[in-house]
């Protein structure tokens, strides 16, 4: 470690030196907000001339170019979603600041004026203000499928967290991919049911503002369960209008949102939001499936430089499910395709936040941000997956329950420096974060009431300490090198409850993540990109602790080539080839519900997203992806990697013939997989049609939405599950499935105020 912390704190002092290198040069510095809210604008793009230098608006909408000798200047402001804006004729003077204060009309999107930009995050974070602009959004979880290349299934009765697949990973609930909210933490490290388990439910879809993905483990800023992925929600600080929204649907299925805003002037902002569902589902056994949901925010410019905001959200939820359905019992028809083996599967969970953060611009070119956050959670399941292969006469059900609390801090300080006369962006971060699992348990139940016997209680304390340097050096204005290197510290503690006596078992590890990154603007259409890096993802403490410490911090090595171009001024196109490795694969057991380390892995394949806008009316995107997934340790024939996709493919279109109408369509393929290592059982793909009509007029917005349009019996989880059946003799080793959603309706009304 203190090769990497001076490492570090020589970076540090050699970019403060090399502030006054150029300090006769003048700075003109400035602040991007909305006309209409008054709110910042974060990762406005900013274009000086003469030049061509680039720089992007930060939380406080703040940005700057130091250094410059006296004359005269033109600034170009590009944000997707708001008018473009030339300011010029502006006159700089030698050691003095020029201000200058920018608005920005809001109107729809318009992709002719998009000007390709050479940084890193440019193509991902274009495409995420398209789809946020032009793509309805029916829950939480559904955000996550903005990430092009990203599927969800759900299969424990809509209260349980999402599988997620991408980049040929069955990622199980989270295991690699890195999730966040306001720089809250969502993935749940040594989870009762998995290994980063993320429940992205405590969230409503309504007051999300900013969606920042990244595909592989090339960014300093993220550590554990960055390898396939990473997404960070940020809610907005003010709610664009007031609203109250009513949806009600098939399957005795309800929804009621409310966003309130409280305080709306210039200097300070507040709301507050509540979301209440109901729906009993559409299988054969009522789901009686609720959640609760409020979140309260305040925010303050406390004055132009610095920002403080408070949040506090609390949710709750319940359900039966079903579960998974062996496809003997339904061929057999001795059950529907909707029907349940188990009908008392589900459970409880419930999760409270409270988040500070503070934002300041120190001096021109220095920005700190800092967060402290506490999260409570509370998780209940009961899961049947083999039914009665252990168990004849009870069944073999499971209880899986935990109690957390988690404390967590993160701050960083971004330098805007120059080094031999060519920009330095630089951000030095640290963050800590503290898990306290108490009473986390799996046991052997039946109906839920009755308690056979425990398999594993204990309780669980687990800490991780982490910096982080990510710095941008422009070789030119078309050329950007981006160098990052993180280091992570990490305390697994233990204390089996089933065990007499106290007994504390502690394994502590670090590890280092450098990254690499190169970007070249061929043009203002076309942008070239290489990344690189080494990233990982943390194993259970469970396991760590009875392993002694081995196979803690699995290594994960990435790296991709790709380029963001437009064709035409209305299309933008993104192409990537990557290849991601990793040192061991996490294996999701269904019997044991836990997940096992196996061997090492091996994946690559190809990324194309497309987004084109037909004048001011016509919207259309396409993403098709493919992967190729192989574990290396096995031999030839048993070295598939079950249940990762190979082949997918989502899009649709948006239609706004008038003002008031608007017609959504939208499509989802997955590709048949295997289940199984040698193949020998296939998970069988499927191809779905979505779709969204809707009328606003004045302060009323309303319109019908469909699921499943074409009414498709497709399965959306599957697993290849050894089970006994009540009147087998043996075990029977096969696809057990959740049924995917039938034809599904809703109508939703909102009035906003």
């Amino acid at each position: 470690m203190k090769p990497i912390i001076t490492l570090i704190t020589f970076l540090a002092f050699f970019q403060l030196l090399s502030a006054n290198v150029l300090w006769h040069n003048g700075t003109l510095e400035g602040a991007i907000t909305d006309t209409k809210s008054s709110k910042p604008l974060v990762g406005a793009a900013i274009v000086l001339s003469p030049g061509d230098a680039v720089t992007y608006s930060n939380e406080l909408g703040y940005f700057s170019f130091r250094n410059l000798p006296a004359g005269e200047y033109k600034i170009t402001i590009t944000y997707i979603g708001y008018l473009p804006q030339i300011i010029d004729k502006i006159i700089l003077q030698n050691a003095a600041t020029t201000p200058i204060k920018i608005f920005l009309e809001p109107t729809g999107v318009d992709l002719p004026s998009v000007v390709v930009q050479a940084t890193p995050d440019f193509a991902t974070n274009l495409v995420e203000k398209i789809d946020l602009k032009t793509r309805p959004v029916n829950n939480a979880q559904e955000l996550l499928t903005f990430i092009p290349g990203l599927f969800i299934a759900q299969h424990a009765g809509g209260g349980k967290a999402e599988q997620i697949f991408l980049r040929g990973f069955d990622l199980d609930h989270g295991t690699d991919i890195n999730l966040s909210v306001d720089g809250m933490p969502v993935n749940m490290v040594s989870h009762a049911h998995g290994q980063g388990y993320a429940d992205m439910h405590f969230i409503i879809p309504e007051i999300v503002d900013q969606i920042d993905y990244k595909k592989g483990p090339y960014y300093a800023d993220l550590g554990d369960f960055a390898t396939a992925g990473s997404a960070r929600f940020s809610t907005a600080n003010i709610l664009e209008k007031s609203f109250v929204k009513t949806e009600v649907g098939k399957f005795d299925s309800y929804r009621l949102a409310t966003g309130i805003n409280l305080v709306n002037q210039e200097k300070q902002k507040a709301y507050v939001a509540t979301e209440m569902m109901y729906s009993n589902g559409y299988f054969n056994a009522p789901q009686y499936f609720n959640r609760r949901n409020i979140w309260a925010k305040y925010s303050a410019l406390l004055d132009n430089q610095q920002s403080l905001t408070l949040s506090f959200s609390s949710f709750a939820s319940s359900w039966d499910a079903s579960g998974q359905v062996p496809e003997r019992a339904v061929n057999a028809g001795s059950i529907s395709r909707f029907g349940s083996i188990d009908p008392t599967e589900g459970g409880i969970t419930g999760r409270t936040n409270l988040n500070v953060q503070y934002a300041r611009n120190i001096s021109p070119g220095v920005f700190f941000k800092s967060q402290a956050y506490w999260t409570k959670y509370n998780f209940e399941l009961y899961s049947n997956f083999t039914f009665f292969k252990r168990d004849s006469v009870n069944g073999d059900q499971i209880r899986q329950k935990e109690n957390r609390q988690i404390w967590g801090y993160n701050g960083s300080l971004h330098l805007d420096k120059t080094l031999a006369g060519l920009p330095w962006n630089s951000t030095f971060g640290v963050s800590v974060r503290y898990d306290d699992v108490r009473n986390i348990e799996l046991s052997h139940t039946k109906q839920r009431d009755i308690t056979i016997g425990q398999a594993a209680l204990g309780n669980i304390q687990q800490g991780t300490g982490s910096l982080y340097y990510d710095g941008q050096l422009w070789l030119s204005p078309y050329l950007n090198l981006n160098a990052g290197l993180r280091f992570d510290q990490f305390f697994f503690g233990y204390d089996d409850l089933l065990t007499p006596g106290y007994q504390l078992k502690v394994v502590t590890k670090n590890i280092a993540s450098p990254k690499l990154n190169l970007t070249y603007k061929l043009s203002p259409r076309w942008q070239l990109m290489g990344h690189s890096g080494w990233g990982f993802h943390s194993n259970d403490t469970r396991v760590v602790t009875q392993q002694n410490g081995q196979q803690v911090l699995p290594r994960a090595f990435g790296a991709e080539i790709g380029t963001i171009f437009k064709p035409l001024p209305n299309l933008v196109a993104q192409l990537a080839l990557w290849h991601l490795g990793l040192q061991q694969e996490f294996v999701y057991v269904g019997d044991e519900a836990i997940v096992e380390p196996s061997g090492r892995s091996s994946r690559q394949g190809f990324d194309l997203s497309l987004r084109l806008q037909l004048g001011k009316r016509f919207f259309a995107d396409g993403n098709v992806n493919y992967a190729f997934a192989r574990s290396i340790d096995e031999p030839e024939g048993q070295n598939r990697i079950p249940l990762a996709p190979i082949w997918t493919s989502t899009g649709g279109i948006l239609y706004q013939p008038t003002k008031n109408w608007s017609l959504s369509l939208r499509y989802r393929y997955l590709g048949d997989r295997p289940a199984n290592e040698d193949y020998s059982l296939t998970a069988t793909g499927y191809f779905l049609i979505d779709g969204q009509l809707q009328y606003t007029a004045g302060h009323f917005q309303g319109g019908f939405a469909v699921q499943n349009l074409l009414n498709r019996a497709w399965k959306e989880a599957q697993f290849a599950t050894t089970s006994r059946l009540r009147n087998e003799a043996a075990s029977v080793t096969e696809i057990h499935f959740t049924p995917g959603t039938p034809f599904y309706g809703k109508i939703f009304l909102s009035y906003r105020f």
